[in-house]
């Protein structure tokens, strides 16, 4: 009997609802007194305070049992079947336990036990074909349902946070996601504030979050942060992974305080942990032990120098429990017998613990309260959780948020703008002053036709400072989209808002600079084309390289495969080899290369003028065998050239036009501003390609 009362289990009172029946009576209570619920006008979600409703206190008890989940290692080039390469590693075998609102359970193990695999499994981020066992929360099946998403948080290891925001803009931005839009933006703040008091942030709550370049909180802070923003919606269950990683003693033990208050709030917290100092011990309500998969130990830490004694293996007087159990575990690892007598030892301690205190379950006090419960888009159908809606706000909401979220940290690094504007100067001055003032002879067209071919492409890749940015993104869009904060597609959507006013200034100053110092015709009309299919330009390659970035989440793949690109469509655009002149097998790809349009729209804008004459005369030799004959013998021979052609033939006379070089080149019969229509159009095009991206190529589970 003492034993069990070492050990108290949670439990579900007799005659409690389950989770289903109390959503169903949140439901139903919403119908009878409106005016006393928080409600949203998004039928799907609201707040919901439980102390209210007329039921029966309940616990919120999460229970996992006989979890096993195995991974294939597949070696490359092997074709047999079966392959004989082929290797399984089991990371989680047959573990159980179950953790109830008010506690914390912390799961402990050396580096690969498991740890952190058990957290992944019950927060629902393994493939639910790779995972075996159930994980069920009031008796209800939570596992990969939409219900578990909605009602837990997940706070991961690395602390993933724009650096430019406060860390209250912070808990603010992460209150617009996950609070109905209906919720009053007061009543946001004071959740907000309330949580910086909670957290112990009060100091910092103006501070911005800061990286390696800007100076910003502390590491406490920082995790204490990560923590807020998952518990903004105040959820039922709180997942961390090894919350106190890289932390000092004072900074670990206050982020564990922070999770006692959170747990005595009505929330079941589940944690991994490496090694806890004493005081931390002392915050914890049960452990669980794991090594190579296996469950060691489980049970509260109170109960762990019975266990170990029982064992045969007393706990020294002032020895860190838990430092002697993970030391016994490795030294039981390295034997031949390994941990298998632990394992079964553990097995009937929890059969022995189990039977004896069955009469000794408490009956649960408390409630837990203010939660925020998603209902169905069906008002009084909750009889499957599957029902649940995915998002709090509609998608137009997410798209605004996630765009002034986006906007604010941006202009807080003026250093990026300015940055990318003294490249696009820089750039457009050295073509300004190689390419001055070119004239209408033969060798000022081919200049032009030069100088247009490094301008197009050269838009593309001053873009690449684009491959950075989402990528370092990219984890805080997989943490927030994983626990269904916001939509991909607002995302997509919101990321491709924020581009377009960037790209203004870039390329004003850039079209600026070079459309009057090298002589480009077309007076103002001209100049404000040529603006804009700069601007196009300037928008496809932020797309191509935004996509690329997508798709190849490794920083220095991402470039390799975005020059490569480049230089692809460079070549097959229609320059260095006309469109007549590629071979058939090719010219595919000569249609849907990015840099085609924007430089035949340029080519147009510069040469598509009848009355503008390129060749006269005598400059018909120019660039042959007879160009450095005396200009005499020229005029002589332009001459015979005519009595041949029986056609007259002046120095005066116009050899070649603008639609000629246009001709020469292979320019179909596309108009420039058809041209400038499908650059922008191709923009979209890799936009959306980018959203797929993100939509199949993200999947934050193990599988």
């Amino acid at each position: 009997m003492q034993r069990a009362l070492e050990e108290p289990h949670c439990a579900i009172s007799v005659g409690s609802p389950t989770l289903v029946e109390l959503l169903t009576d949140c439901d139903s209570f919403r119908k009878e007194d409106s005016s006393s619920v928080a409600r949203s006008d998004d039928p799907a979600h609201s707040i919901i305070d439980v102390e209210a409703l007329h039921v029966k206190p309940v616990r919120f008890v999460l229970a996992f049992n006989k979890l096993e989940y195995n991974v294939t290692f597949r070696r490359w080039f092997d074709f047999s079947r079966p392959r004989s390469s082929d290797t399984v590693k089991t990371l989680l075998d047959d573990v159980s336990g179950e953790a109830c609102d008010g506690n914390i359970l912390a799961v402990l193990g050396a580096s690969g036990a498991g740890k952190s695999t058990l957290i992944d499994a019950l927060a629902g981020c393994v493939a639910k074909e790779s995972l075996r066992g159930s994980v069920t929360l009031n008796g209800e099946n939570v596992l990969q349902s939409q219900l578990l998403k909605v009602i837990s948080a997940y706070v991961m290891q690395d602390d993933l946070l724009f650096p430019m925001l406060t860390v209250k803009e912070t808990l603010m931005f992460a209150s617009e996601f996950r609070l109905p839009r209906s919720f009053p933006k007061s009543k946001k703040m004071e959740r907000v504030q309330a949580l910086i008091d909670q957290l112990g942030l009060r100091n910092a709550a103006d501070t911005v979050i800061g990286d390696e370049g800007h100076r910003g909180v502390s590491g406490g802070e920082r995790r204490r942060v990560s923590i807020g923003i998952e518990i903004i919606h105040d959820p039922i269950v709180l997942f961390l992974d090894e919350p106190t990683s890289g932390l000092d003693s004072s900074n670990a033990f206050m982020v564990v305080q922070v999770l006692k208050r959170i747990a005595q709030s009505g929330s079941v917290v589940v944690m991994s942990i490496h090694q806890p100092s004493t005081r931390i011990i002392d915050l914890l309500d049960r452990l669980i032990i794991l090594s190579r998969g296996k469950n060691v130990f489980s049970g509260s830490p109170a109960s762990l120098p019975r266990f170990f004694s029982n064992l045969g293996h007393t706990i020294p007087e002032k020895e860190n429990i838990t430092e002697f159990a993970l030391d016994l575990v490795r030294k039981l690892e390295g034997s031949t017998e390994g941990t298998r007598e632990l394992v079964e030892f553990n097995e009937k301690w929890q059969q022995d613990s189990c039977g004896l205190s069955q009469s000794a379950r408490p009956t649960p006090k408390g409630v837990s309260r203010g939660k925020l419960v998603s209902g169905s888009s069906g008002v009084t159908n909750f009889t499957s959780m599957e029902t649940v809606s995915s998002y709090t706000n509609p998608s137009l909401f997410e798209t605004f948020i996630l765009a002034k979220r986006y906007m604010r940290n941006w202009i807080r690094m003026p250093e990026l703008l300015g940055t990318r504007i003294a490249i696009v100067m820089v750039t457009a001055f050295l073509l300004a002053t190689v390419y001055w003032k070119l004239d209408n002879t033969p060798r000022g067209a081919q200049e032009r036709l030069t100088f247009f071919a490094f301008v197009v492409p050269t838009t593309f890749y001053l873009c690449l400072d684009n491959v950075p940015v989402f990528i370092q993104e990219r984890y805080i869009f997989l943490r927030e989209t994983t626990r269904n904060a916001y939509r991909t597609s607002s995302y997509a959507i919101s990321h491709s808002l924020v581009t377009l006013p960037q790209l203004i200034a870039p390329s004003l100053v850039f079209s600026t600079i070079t459309f009057w110092t090298v002589g480009l015709r077309g007076g103002l009309e001209g100049y404000v084309f040529y603006c804009l299919i700069i601007y196009a330009s300037f928008w496809s390659g932020s797309s191509v390289v935004t996509f690329i970035s997508g798709l190849v989440p490794h920083i220095m793949l991402s470039y390799m495969v975005t020059i490569a690109y480049v230089a692809y469509c460079l070549l097959l655009s229609g320059f260095y080899v006309v469109r007549d002149r590629i071979p058939s097998y090719w010219i595919w790809f000569h249609y849907i290369s990015p840099i085609k349009y924007p430089y035949e729209a340029v080519l147009i804008n510069e040469f598509d003028d009848p009355s503008r004459c390129f060749v006269k005369g005598v400059q018909v030799f120019e660039g042959t065998l007879l160009g450095g004959v005396s200009d005499m013998k020229k005029v002589e021979l332009l001459e015979t050239l005519s009595r041949s052609l029986s056609t007259r033939i002046t120095q005066s006379t116009c050899l070649r036009t603008g639609p000629d070089f246009l001709s020469q080149q292979g320019i179909p019969q596309l108009s420039k501003w058809d041209c400038l229509w499908i650059t922008l159009a191709s923009g979209l095009f890799f936009r959306i390609l980018f959203y797929f991206a993100l939509l199949f190529g993200s999947k934050n589970k193990r599988t």
